[in-house]
């Protein structure tokens, strides 16, 4: 099989981790020798409540017995999507009612961006260094890695970039601005929080000068860091919202979120201002509504933060440097690549799936599902300290 998997299955790295799955379940992935692997990593961010739950898996067989694709977005009535678009608008502060269903995070970037050109009429987004929203043409554009985009040039046009938390670049903003587009918390980066208040002063220029807020929440989405949106944290709302991964549970999903007003600017000259086979597909939507209302039902938004504190009372080593990030989503900072290599492979040899960040080689990704318990939390822990300990030796 695995020779099959690197002859066959198109790869995007030398050396895949290529562990071989047989099933899933809670906190847990088995391989075919059933060895159980604790994740710590919830398939970057994408499982929110764990692997399999039966809620999830529940409404997925429901809604395939009764129908799966009829037709492409937006011509007929689904109950299940209409119910959850209005549930989402139902935990989003006003004016972000009105809800766009994509297939993943990447191509809800992309309509992001249409949407504010199309209701701006400007040409021109900003974007922050270290960022990163997808790897489609128009998200690889917004990255602010060159030796990344490189290979891919000529990207979209007029993309400037400004750094993060720099108070002073915010005046790079201005009326030819179509929209200034930031990760709430910066994920590539290091998991990178906004200080200051500068997410608020950011949206406060873009009204000044007539620009839209563009906030990424595709992975501190849903709960994850101890609100339904980060942007919470920080009396921020913006113009339009990007939400993906962990809505759906491990489904391949995305959506952009703004006000009916600017929404519907995509209805006409041209008509069809974004379309889309499979957004919004009764299956994925039953998934997403599934996980929106078990988030609820098992209260998991408040426990994250629970989690986080022991979290961060349990990694205390003279290798790790800080634990950044908010909620659930972690990254242990070590002093070097070597060593935050050593972490994530030797756990793998331990049975606990850890991760890289993509633009932060001292990093160590923590992103566990919202439903693992305490105890699987003090488990992971424990080997991570142990291989640290380990190391010093």
């Amino acid at each position: 099989m695995k020779d099959d998997f690197v002859k066959f299955q198109a790869q995007t790295s030398p050396y895949p981790l290529a562990l071989q799955v047989s099933h899933a379940k809670g906190s847990y992935i088995y391989d075919t020798e059933e060895n159980a692997h604790l994740d710590f990593v919830a398939g970057i961010s994408a499982c929110t409540l764990g692997h399999c739950h039966p809620n999830v898996v529940g409404a997925i067989q429901k809604q395939a017995d009764s129908y799966m694709h009829v037709m492409v977005y937006g011509e007929y009535i689904q109950d299940v999507a209409v119910k959850y678009t209005k549930a989402l608008a139902s935990i989003l502060p006003q004016p972000l009612e009105s809800t766009y269903l994509v297939n993943s995070g990447t191509e809800a970037v992309e309509g992001a961006l249409k949407l504010a050109r199309k209701y701006t009429g400007r040409s021109e987004i900003i974007a922050a260094k270290k960022a990163y929203h997808g790897n489609t043409m128009g998200s690889l554009s917004l990255m602010g890695f060159e030796e990344r985009k490189a290979p891919f040039r000529p990207l979209i046009p007029d993309i400037n970039f400004i750094t993060f938390n720099s108070i002073p670049d915010i005046a790079k903003i201005t009326t030819k601005t179509a929209a200034v587009i930031l990760e709430t918390i910066q994920g590539g980066a290091g998991f990178i929080l906004p200080q200051k208040g500068y997410l608020k002063k950011v949206k406060e220029k873009c009204h000044e000068v007539g620009a839209l807020l563009i906030l990424d929440e595709v992975q501190p989405g849903f709960g994850r860091t101890g609100k339904w949106f980060a942007f919470e944290h920080y009396n921020c709302i913006p113009d339009i919202l990007v939400i993906g991964k962990g809505m759906a549970s491990g489904m391949p999903v995305g959506a952009f979120t703004s006000s009916t007003s600017i929404m519907n600017s995509l209805k006409s000259n041209p008509k069809l201002g974004h379309i889309t086979t499979f957004g919004g597909n009764p299956v994925i939507a039953a998934a997403s509504l599934a996980t929106l209302n078990t988030i609820k039902k098992e209260n998991l938004i408040p426990t994250s933060l629970q989690k986080e504190t022991l979290f961060r009372k349990l990694l205390k080593h003279p290798l790790i440097k800080e634990v950044r990030g908010k909620g659930l989503m972690l990254a242990i900072i070590v002093e070097n690549d070597t060593i935050a290599n050593h972490i994530i492979l030797k756990a793998a040899e331990e049975n606990l799936i850890l991760f890289w960040l993509l633009f932060e080689p001292k990093a160590v990704r923590i992103s566990p599902p919202l439903t693992i318990s305490n105890e699987e939390i003090k488990l992971g822990c424990t080997i991570i300290l142990s291989i640290l300990d380990s190391y010093l030796q």
